[in-house]
């Protein structure tokens, strides 16, 4: 799996950018691809989508944003398309906001995010969408908020990434909020002692 291509942007379309790396030209789906100029050399974060009759790549500009991305396509209802379309905007924070704040009519703005999926969207990514770090203001203010130190959210993530549900994982992360702070190692012990009971 690739987790970035750095090139030069070759082609520029609404739909995609072509990027060359070394003489192969990479066919890269993006949200905005006007954020990027035909000649520029860019590095572009890569999600690789592999179905039965397709290999897609989708770019982002940062790590940040892919992650963004991921968690998107883990909820119910939202595929690649949907999710690129709610990352349009070069600015996270509406977003992200929206979420933490269980704003589900905000949503409902974006293309093929109707009432029902913008709540699975709140439901499922509030607790995470709180870990990341979209480098503006706004999200430092929520991060802030949250009850969720580094620590916790870098254990949390580590439970869903070793293969637990999301759903098993959320349930014990109430838990492990209650517990005085400590270490990420700390955390992830006592959730996989949680999780194994």
């Amino acid at each position: 799996m690739y987790e970035y291509l750095e090139g030069k942007v070759t082609i520029v379309t609404p739909s995609y950018i072509v990027i060359d790396v070394q003489g192969v030209g990479y066919r890269v789906l993006t949200a905005n691809p006007y954020r990027y100029h035909e000649n520029d050399v860019a590095r572009i974060y890569i999600y690789q989508a592999v179905r039965e009759t397709e290999l897609t790549l989708y770019g982002f500009v940062d790590s940040d944003e892919k992650q963004l991305f991921e968690q998107l396509l883990n909820v119910s209802g939202i595929g690649p398309k949907s999710a690129l379309a709610i990352l349009a905007s070069a600015d996270h924070s509406g977003l992200i906001n929206a979420i933490a704040n269980d704003d589900a009519s905000y949503l409902t703005k974006f293309p093929g995010v109707g009432k029902k999926t913008a709540g699975q969207i709140v439901l499922d990514l509030k607790d995470k969408i709180l870990q990341l770090d979209t480098g503006n203001q706004n999200s430092k203010e929520i991060m802030t908020a949250s009850n969720d130190i580094l620590p916790l959210s870098d254990a949390l993530s580590a439970l869903e990434s070793l293969g637990y549900r999301t759903k098993d994982v959320e349930k014990i992360a109430k838990k492990l909020r209650e517990l005085p702070e400590t270490t990420t190692d700390d955390y992830l012990r006592q959730g996989l002692t949680l999780l194994t009971k």
